[in-house]
């Protein structure tokens, strides 16, 4: 089911018109509004007068998150704090969190744009939806909340935490949906699993999983165990929160609602825009957000876009999956990994767990890397032979993929720990020392 046909089918002429005549009022907006665009602005030597198609958003300045950080707590905000409704923030280790604001207006934008994710997963006014995001300051609760209202679906708002109760709950509440982190999402699984409830005494049908990059080895996992059709929804807090993009029923990249954000891909090195298909970093811009509009903002995020249409018939810009973040993309002797391959790896192998920790060390000046990677019941053993098998099974594999050779150490089933949000996979011991 479409949510909004006439946005989500526009035709592609259209839809450069429509995000032209908006990136003009926003660029006119925030120019006067925000004294830091309007520096950077001048600083390029550009005026919003230079703005005139949507294909001058290049002359346009790059947003990051140390600019929001610089400019905390208010100070990117585009309207007086009358018209501010609801403040979000970032969950950062380091420094101080970025602060979003919303107005009515974003708030309802928000709420549409999560009700056109829902559709497209295959829901409706019937579901019944537990929500197992964290709520408060983290937008992943609300944002999914106030999208299943907006659909006229019913919302369990369970958050994160209490796996035994949101069991119960989605159990005796006959929840058709969940929404939550896929790592978590396996947790639930694997509890389910142990709690001794019947799995077919559970109505749950749907599988709403962002928040972490997820590979489809993963995928393929979590509906196994579950039983469920699983979609990839993707947002941030700075751009919106969830809905940003989302997957339809052809499970073929994530529809991006680009009429309200811009999506470009550059490298991560020059900031050079890049073709679709080509693999680099995830830039929006927010076109008609009102409380914190944001030129060219660099999510770290790496995939690529792709603009062919979509057997679904919607029309808007699919990403693909994200790969990595260009922060997060680990450097080990010389050769560049993503915690998503080593995750692709584990699970094409039946005999192991979707459960893994990677340590990151420097012994004597060599960079090295342990990937620890919990074993299936029925293949772990006392017998060292076999476990010696296994070991040089999944090593070999690795190297292949990774042009890396790694340290593995296998462990019980149930021995990583677990996480209720998103979930730990890197301990990098070099940024530690």
């Amino acid at each position: 089911m479409i949510w909004n046909q006439p946005k989500e089918c526009m035709s592609a002429e259209d839809k450069r018109r429509m995000q032209g005549e908006r990136l003009r009022k926003l660029v006119e907006r925030v120019y006067h509004s925000v004294p830091f665009y309007r520096r950077k602005m001048q600083e390029m030597d550009v005026m919003p007068r230079d703005i005139r198609s949507i294909d001058d958003i290049v002359r346009l300045p790059f947003t990051t998150k140390q600019d929001m950080r610089d400019n905390y707590p208010y100070d990117l905000f585009a309207v007086p704090m009358s018209e501010i409704v609801r403040l979000h923030a970032s969950s950062g280790t380091t420094g101080k969190p970025t602060v979003v604001g919303y107005t009515r207006y974003d708030l309802s934008v928000w709420s549409e744009m999560t009700a056109r994710c829902l559709s497209a997963f295959g829901a409706d006014r019937n579901d019944i939806v537990s929500v197992g995001y964290g709520y408060g300051l983290f937008t992943g609760g609300l944002g999914l909340h106030y999208g299943v209202e907006h659909l006229g679906g019913t919302v369990i708002p369970m958050s994160s935490g209490n796996t035994a109760k949101h069991i119960q709950l989605m159990h005796d509440f006959g929840a058709t949906a969940l929404a939550c982190t896929p790592s978590y999402a396996l947790y639930l699984a694997d509890a389910l699993r142990d709690c001794g409830m019947p799995r077919d005494e559970f109505r749950l049908k749907i599988g709403i999983f962002g928040a972490e990059p997820w590979t489809e080895n993963m995928r393929r996992e979590i509906e196994a165990k579950l039983g469920i059709d699983a979609y990839n929804i993707y947002g941030l807090s700075e751009v919106m929160g969830p809905g940003v993009s989302y997957e339809c029923e052809c499970k073929n990249g994530s529809h991006i609602g680009d009429d309200h954000f811009y999506p470009e891909i550059v490298s991560p090195d020059t900031l050079e825009p890049l073709p679709y298909g080509e693999q680099g970093e995830l830039v929006f811009t927010t076109l008609t957000k009102e409380g914190i509009p944001l030129l060219r903002y660099r999510t770290k995020d790496l995939c690529s876009l792709d603009d062919t249409p979509c057997e679904c018939g919607r029309t808007a810009v699919r990403m693909s999956r994200i790969v990595g973040r260009s922060d997060d993309m680990l450097i080990i002797r010389g050769v560049n990994l993503f915690p998503s391959q080593i995750e692709s790896v584990i699970l094409e192998m039946e005999e192991f767990e979707p459960h893994y920790l990677l340590v990151v060390d420097r012994v004597n000046n060599l960079d090295t890397l342990e990937v620890q990677v919990e074993v299936r019941d029925g293949f772990y053993s006392d017998e060292i032979n076999r476990m010696m098998e296994l070991r040089k099974k999944i090593a070999a594999r690795l190297q292949s993929v990774l042009g890396l050779a790694a340290d593995i150490r296998l462990v019980e089933p149930g021995t990583i720990a677990r996480s209720e949000g998103k979930a730990k996979r890197v301990i990098d011991k070099r940024t530690l020392n």
